[in-house]
This record gives structure tokens, C-alpha cells and sequence, in this order.
């Protein structure tokens, strides 16, 4: 996988990805949006966090298993590209949402070059001891490569980013005219095991799936810079105290981070902790950047996690020297965390709202635990056909509003 620890003199090794690995479709697939000030109303979310985050509303599934979001926005990502299924025309919304959402179907032409399928995921899939990877396969492409799910929580979009780039650096196999690799992410953070509100404070979480499509030769868009610093002292941050479990929820009925947190500075110094995660985020940036041949005063937009206002201000907007304007959160803070697919359906909305143009770069940060920093630098080659040809508003966040 593109990543790296940082080195015997604290710096960061250079590795480049190949510069002809592009995106050659993206696609993101939501549920209507739950207003904060409504799930405030109810009592499930405390006023003053709501406000702190400033958060305006979350992406809530009804009954769609995360898996089959996740297989919907693939079949979109899929046609985007150029070989997806037949039967559909892959129109969306503004913000790059599907709007066929059909459950399954015949394999379109081309699906079988489809090398290598990667799934990530945050939260339950819906079954025990399953392939979630596997049903993305079987209802949006129907081959019979090799369908891998992919853990690392909400770095784990990036983290598959990585192992997608490391796939396609090999090279077409023998006969292989072009090797594609299919991206997809899903989560739906459902009670009583999750509490999109509460189970960790100072972000809201929303439901959806996401998809990109990566061509060894065709697309869009090029990876110019890559990179993933792992920072393991940190691990227990989302342990804490508790003992290894025999199941799940051995613990807690309810997933708390904040509890977990706090267990773990209880007994390391705060000072520390700080500086070891500031240094593994910058040390992948810089990695990144210095791959790409850029500097962060050469983007144009950023791509950053779905946190709530106070965190993405400190965690990256002021750290970097990041404007406001120049992210996805007018958008973002409409749609909530989505797990492991942040990054992808920040691309997706920028590209779909024909917010980039050829030329423009963008730089996709993301964090989770274990704890692990990814950093990508993506070059726009030429405005896709299915993207609006100029940016449209962010999309409105009434309740029950259907993307």
C-alpha cells in the first residue's frame, strides 16, 4: 500500500504514483436529511454541541442497507466511466447523487475489466461473518475478480485509495488492455449500537454510499501525490480502558468515543499526544505535496473530513491555513460524517456542481483510527460530461429533502 511511517530523522519518505492512475468516475449515493435543529427538538442532541458544530443537517437512512448505498452509487460510477450497466443513464443531482438506484441487473459491457474490488466501511454491515465486498460485486458488476473489504474506519476510503494505486503501478496483466479498480464505501450508523448524535461529540454522522472508479490509463482526473502515515502509539485512543471483548457491545451497549478518549489521557500527557498526531498529519501532506511537485498555496479547493465546525477548524483549517470557502463545508455540513466515503463524496460534489475545471487541483486530507493520516493530490484533466458546466448552490436541507 502507498504509505510510510516517517523515518529514522523524523522526515518523510518521497514515493510518487504513477502519473498516468486517473479517476475515470465517482459517484455518491444519500438518503434525505434529518435538520439538526429537529433531532434538537426531540432531545436527541444537545443545543449548545448543535450549535458548536454547526452543523444544518445529516443524511438518515430509512431502510437501505449500507452495502446496497454503497452498490448504488458503484452502478453510477460505473456508467460515469464508460462501462457500467446498461439500462441506466447515470443522471444525478447537483451534488453527484444517483437517480436510478436500481437493486440489481445484468453486468454492463466492460464491468468484466473491473480488476479488483475494494469496499470500506466504518460501521455494521448488516449481517455477521459476511462480504459486504461481495454483494457490491455481485449487484453492481458482476465479475469474478477479487472483492475486498477494507477496515482503517474513517481513513478507510484512503486507505483503499492506496491499495487501488499499488494495484494499478503493477501494470495490466497479460491480454489486460487497462486494469480498473472499484471503490466504494458505505455506512449506515443505526442505533442502539451507534448514536449518530452523541457517540462522538462534535461530529454528527449520515448515512450513504460513495464509489470511484481508477483507470491505468483513462479519466478525468490523475493521483499526482499519495500518501498514508500510520501513528500506532495512538491506537488505544479508541480502546481506552475497557478489556478485550469476547463480542460485540461487550462493553457498552452504545459506541462511545468520547469514553474511550478519555480513558486514554487519563494516562497519557495531552501535550504528547497532540504533537504526535500533528506530525504524522503534516508529515502525509508534505508527503503528498512533495509527490505531486506542489504546495498547499497551489490548490485550489481541499477536500476535508465532515467534522463539525470546531473540529475542522482546529484539526485542519487553521492548522494548514485552509479558507472556508475553498472546502466542501457549506455542503458537507448538510450531509454529516460519512464514515470512510468523506473524501469521495467531496470530490463527487465538486466535480458534479461543476466546481472544477481542467487544471484545478484538489487536495483530499482524511484521519482515523489506529491512528492513520492519508493526504491525496488530485489534477482535474477536463470537466466530465455528466458534471454541470457551472457550480450550482449547495443543496437545501429541509426535512425529508431526498438528494
Amino acid at each position: 500500500m502507498t504509505e510510510a511511517g516517517l523515518g529514522a530523522e523524523g522526515a518523510p519518505a518521497a514515493e510518487t504514483p504513477a502519473p498516468d492512475i486517473r479517476i475515470a468516475g465517482c459517484a455518491v449515493w444519500l438518503p434525505p436529511r434529518t435538520p439538526v435543529a429537529d433531532a434538537v427538538a426531540a432531545g436527541l442532541c444537545d443545543e449548545a454541541l448543535a450549535t458548536t458544530t454547526g452543523m444544518l443537517s445529516v443524511a438518515v437512512a430509512r431502510d437501505e442497507p449500507a452495502p446496497e448505498m454503497a452498490a448504488r452509487a458503484a452502478r453510477t460510477a460505473l456508467e460515469r466511466s464508460g462501462f457500467g450497466r446498461p439500462g441506466s443513464d447515470g443522471a444525478s443531482g447537483a451534488d453527484g447523487v444517483s437517480s436510478s438506484g436500481a437493486a440489481s441487473g445484468a453486468a454492463g459491457p466492460g464491468s468484466g475489466d473491473v480488476s479488483l474490488i475494494l469496499h470500506a466501511s466504518f460501521f455494521y454491515q448488516g449481517h455477521d461473518l459476511w462480504a459486504p465486498a461481495s454483494y457490491v460485486q455481485r449487484t453492481a458488476v458482476g465479475n469474478q475478480c477479487p472483492a475486498i473489504e477494507v477496515g482503517q474506519v474513517s481513513n478507510g476510503g484512503m486507505a483503499g485509495l492506496g491499495l487501488a494505486v499499488d494495484h494499478l503501478r503493477a501494470g495490466p496483466a497479460a491480454g489486460e488492455p487497462d486494469r480498473r479498480v472499484l471503490l466504494t464505501t458505505g455506512d449506515a450508523f443505526r442505533p442502539p449500537g451507534f448514536d449518530r448524535w452523541r457517540s462522538d461529540s462534535g461530529t454528527f454522522y449520515g448515512d450513504g454510499g460513495t464509489a470511484l472508479v481508477l483507470s491505468s490509463r483513462e479519466g478525468f482526473a490523475r493521483i499526482r501525490g499519495l500518501a498514508t502515515v500510520s501513528v500506532p502509539e495512538l491506537e488505544g485512543m479508541h480502546r481506552g480502558d475497557d478489556p478485550f471483548g469476547h463480542a460485540p457491545f461487550s462493553h457498552r451497549p452504545v459506541v462511545d468515543l468520547d469514553a474511550c478518549k478519555k480513558d486514554f489521557l487519563a494516562t497519557h500527557r495531552v501535550p504528547q499526544v497532540i504533537a504526535a498526531s500533528g506530525a504524522a498529519q503534516d508529515a502525509a501532506v508534505e508527503r503528498a505535496l512533495a509527490a505531486a511537485g506542489v504546495t498547499l498555496a497551489d490548490v485550489d479547493r481541499f477536500v476535508l473530513p465532515h467534522l463539525g465546525r470546531k473540529r475542522l477548524r482546529a484539526g485542519h483549517l487553521a492548522r494548514f491555513g485552509i479558507a472556508e470557502e475553498r472546502t466542501t463545508w457549506e455542503w458537507s455540513r448538510g450531509i454529516g460524517h460519512l464514515g470512510a466515503g468523506d473524501q469521495i463524496a467531496g470530490f463527487d460534489h465538486l466535480v458534479g456542481s461543476g466546481s472544477l475545471g481542467a487544471g484545478d487541483l484538489v487536495v483530499w486530507m482524511s484521519v482515523g483510527a489506529g491512528f492513520t493520516y492519508s493526504c491525496a493530490v488530485v489534477e482535474m484533466l477536463e470537466r466530465p460530461h455528466w458534471a454541470a458546466t457551472t457550480p450550482t448552490a449547495p443543496p437545501p436541507t429541509s426535512a425529508g429533502d431526498a438528494a
